[in-house]
């Protein structure tokens, strides 16, 4: 059976709506071990006292914000190439979810620099580049609602999508291409000397798979909620084009 046979509206419903109430539940599970195991059960960091635990939301957040916006970019090639409006649909109700994500990594990393670097905000390259992340996501989320047209604006975000992946790489590899700035490296790393302890470094992962749980969750959700929304309109399009001929 060929991926592309889930273009199809209907057979991509009835596929993903029995897994949204597993996976719902599975991420909260998954999420609350992590989380309580993470803020309960770990110890505090030698030069970082109990703020380090503020990992277990920041990174996860972090992570999923910009594969989100990745994600997004797949789908956005995928409407430009193959015209699938499953693909587009997905893309937008990605958004939302991403927006939130970085929104929370921005909220946790302020909270953990407030303490550690004495401010609340600095101009370092990877939290100027989060933040415009998060600025396209509000401007995709916006062009969509703006243009009335489903398929010029899915062409429109899907440009905006393009343009945006940028800062996508930039927020996740700043560190890399600047060695100035006050973030440190990546929590977790192929080199296990750049990685945590394991202490805080397993229930990291588990926190980690809950956001990701989490994020498949309420896109297949939302992307169902788009299609029916999209059938909807189409509908009452036809119907208000029927009217005038039956009076």
């Amino acid at each position: 059976m060929s991926i592309w046979s889930y273009a199809n509206p209907r057979k991509f419903l009835d596929t993903t709506a029995p897994w949204v109430p597993w996976l719902m539940w599975l991420s909260a599970a998954v999420l609350a071990v992590g989380l309580v195991w993470g803020f309960f059960f770990t110890p505090e960091a030698e030069r970082f006292g109990s703020s380090v635990k503020i990992i277990y939301l920041h990174v996860p957040s972090a992570l999923m914000a910009i594969n989100a916006w990745l994600m997004m970019l797949v789908a956005s090639l995928i409407w430009l190439i193959r015209r699938h409006h499953v693909s587009a649909l997905a893309a937008r109700a990605a958004a939302p979810v991403g927006m939130v994500m970085t929104l929370i990594a921005l909220i946790t990393g302020a909270i953990w620099g407030q303490p550690m670097w004495g401010t609340w905000w600095a101009w370092d390259p990877r939290l100027t580049s989060f933040l415009i992340l998060f600025l396209f996501y509000l401007g995709y989320i916006a062009l969509w609602t703006a243009i009335p047209d489903p398929d010029s604006a899915a062409d429109l975000t899907s440009v905006l999508c393009l343009v945006g992946s940028v800062f996508a790489i930039l927020s996740r590899y700043a560190v890399n291409f600047w060695n100035q700035g006050l973030h440190q490296g990546a929590s977790l790393s192929l080199d296990k000397q750049e990685n945590v302890a394991d202490v805080f470094w397993v229930p990291l992962l588990v926190c980690m798979a809950g956001f990701v749980l989490l994020f498949l969750a309420l896109v297949l959700l939302r992307t169902g909620t788009e299609i029916r929304a999209r059938r909807i309109a189409a509908l009452r399009a036809r119907a208000r084009r029927v009217e005038p001929v039956r009076a």
